[in-house]
């Protein structure tokens, strides 16, 4: 690893993550200036998010800062998993495997479908009287 950080872009739905992995570093992870604690109280998505460097066994040996913005708290964390799992590649290219196997890399592409004209959403219809 002859990379000292690498940046990354992660989406999910309509959440943006731009993530920052510092290598050599303490295994902190911050996002949004705060703790991952902090800003992920559900432990699944603080699962989640430390996948990549579990799978990668870099969990205390990097350090991770992201900006996330948009969509919700799953989106979110989806879309910080992922930007940590690109960065992790482009600071060693020999990790793409080990991440690819455990489907890290992977653009989760399901988003909301739209709302259809003449109906109350996307699916559901305006409610039918007869009289």
């Amino acid at each position: 690893m002859e990379k000292k950080f690498a940046l990354a872009t992660g989406r999910r739905k309509e959440a943006t993550a731009r993530v920052k992995v510092t290598f050599e570093g303490k295994g902190r992870i911050f996002i949004n200036g705060r703790k991952l604690e902090d800003y992920f109280p559900l432990i699944n998505h603080q699962y989640q998010i430390k996948r990549p460097l579990e799978v990668t066994e870099l969990l205390g040996k990097v350090d991770v800062k992201a900006k996330v913005s948009g969509g919700g708290v799953t989106g979110q964390a989806g879309a910080v998993s992922l930007g940590i799992a690109r960065a992790l590649v482009e600071l060693d290219p020999n990790l793409r495997s080990v991440l690819r196997k455990e489907d890290l890399l992977t653009r989760d592409p399901r988003a909301k479908e739209r709302k259809k004209y003449g109906q109350r959403g996307a699916r559901r219809r305006f409610q039918w009287t007869k009289r």
